[in-house]
C-alpha cells in the first residue's frame, strides 16, 4: 500500500477522472522528493485515437503526469500554502523511451529549489529502469 491512494490524492488536486494521471503515491519527503506509480492500461481514452494499432502514451500527458505529482509534493510540503498552485514553465523536456499499455510509469520528482513565490522540481519518468521522460518544471506558488 502506498503513502496515498487514488481517493487521498483526489482529495488533495484539483484532478480527477479521466485527466487524474497518478495512481499511486509510493514514497514522499515533504521538501524534498516523491515517488509516484501511473499504471497504464489499454483501457486509457487516449489509445483510442493515438497511433491507433500501435498505442503510445502521448508524451504530453507524461509531462502530465511529472506535473500532477510535482504537484502533490508541493502541496504536501510545509514551505506551501494551502492555495492554488499552477505550472509556470516546463523546461529541458525530453522523451526517450516509449510507453504503452501494460507499462508502470514510475515517476521521480525532486525539488531543485523553493523560493517565495515558486518551486522548481527536477523530473524523471522511467519504465523498468528506462528513461522515458524528464523535465524540469517551475510552479508559481501564490503568496
Amino acid at each position: 500500500m502506498g503513502v496515498m491512494e487514488a481517493e487521498d490524492i483526489m482529495s488533495l488536486i484539483p484532478n480527477h477522472y479521466p485527466v487524474l494521471f497518478v495512481d499511486r503515491v509510493d514514497e514522499l519527503t515533504p521538501d524534498a522528493s516523491i515517488r509516484c506509480t501511473k499504471n497504464v492500461t489499454v483501457n486509457e481514452e487516449y489509445f483510442q485515437g493515438h497511433f491507433p494499432g500501435t498505442p503510445v502514451m502521448p508524451g504530453v500527458l507524461i509531462i502530465e503526469s511529472l506535473v500532477q505529482a510535482a504537484l502533490i509534493l508541493i502541496l504536501k510540503s510545509a514551505a506551501t500554502p494551502a492555495k492554488p498552485t499552477t505550472l509556470r514553465s516546463v523546461d529541458k523536456a525530453k522523451f526517450r523511451h516509449l510507453v504503452k499499455p501494460g507499462d508502470t510509469l514510475i515517476l521521480n520528482v525532486n525539488v531543485i529549489s523553493w523560493q517565495d513565490d515558486s518551486a522548481r522540481v527536477k523530473c524523471e519518468a522511467t519504465v523498468d529502469d528506462d528513461l522515458a521522460c524528464s523535465a524540469v518544471l517551475t510552479f508559481a506558488i501564490p503568496a
